[in-house]
């Protein structure tokens, strides 16, 4: 991927940032606000959001399809090609939950794929202005600085579990198991906030049972280039398009193989 695709895309992100999400948070009338299934929210700042992030990413690159959250919610079949060819990976809000009740953390997230491959992502916090981003092959960086994962150095490694999409059987297992070997803390539900986390120290562990690629294509990508390791459960790498469930990060690839052997074997 070219270099210079980095500051046109972070301009759109800041954009859209500031005059399409900022202005309607805190500041949603309730029919402004549905959801999409149980507890899956979204709210006119997301569509806008997604329409405008279309618009002036297509026009960066224009030969890149474009594979948006709320498109797939009104077209499923989009999801269909999300692994093939050049496309853009938009979620317009990340964290729409909190968004929606008025409270952080959320964000903006964008991801450029081929053939299902992960060449680079952003992740950009609106509220702190934080840009991650991340290019493979070629790091990630925080605000233009490069970063390296690292581990929070805890007694016992600190785990954040999304296992609100588990069965109610397979979220008992992995809660007895995770109990005795970490230090459990409450999720942002946010991956837009969660990635970034594991990054800096924050967090050591995350596992994640639904993996729709707007959610995790920058945030597995950020994570990765940083040093750390995001893959499937099987230890398989993730890719756009791979419509499995379960995919398991760590701030250190020891810290990803002592995950698996407790949570998952």
């Amino acid at each position: 991927m070219p270099l210079d695709l980095h500051e046109p895309v972070a301009a759109q992100l800041r954009i859209v940032a500031a005059e399409v999400v900022m202005p309607r948070y805190r500041n949603l009338a309730a029919d402004e606000i549905s959801e999409k299934a149980a507890d899956d929210f979204v709210t006119i700042a997301d569509k806008e959001s997604e329409l405008r992030l279309a618009e002036g990413l297509s026009a960066i690159l224009p030969e890149a399809g474009i594979i948006g959250e709320e498109a797939c919610a009104a077209d499923p079949s989009i999801l269909d090609r999300a692994g093939e060819g050049l496309n853009w990976i938009i979620d317009p809000i990340d964290g729409t939950g909190n968004f929606a009740a008025g409270k952080p953390p959320f964000g903006i997230m964008v991801a450029l794929a081929d053939g299902g491959i992960i060449l680079a992502g952003w992740i950009l916090d609106p509220l702190s202005g934080r840009l991650c981003h991340a290019v493979l092959g070629d790091g990630s960086f925080i605000d233009g600085e490069r970063v390296q994962a690292r581990e929070s150095g805890a007694a016992l490694p600190v785990a954040a579990l999304a296992v609100y999409f588990m069965t109610p059987e397979e979220r008992a297992e992995v809660q007895r198991r995770a109990q005795t070997s970490f230090t459990l803390v409450d999720i942002p539900r946010c991956a837009a906030e969660q990635y970034p986390r594991l990054v800096l120290g924050q967090n050591d562990v995350s596992i994640f049972a639904r993996t729709l690629p707007w959610d995790h294509a920058a945030g597995t990508l950020f994570l990765n280039e940083a040093g750390g390791c995001c893959q499937r459960l099987d230890g398989s790498p993730y890719r756009v398009g791979d419509l499995r469930r379960g995919l398991l990060g760590a701030s250190s690839p020891r810290l990803w193989d002592l995950a698996a052997e407790t949570l998952l074997r």
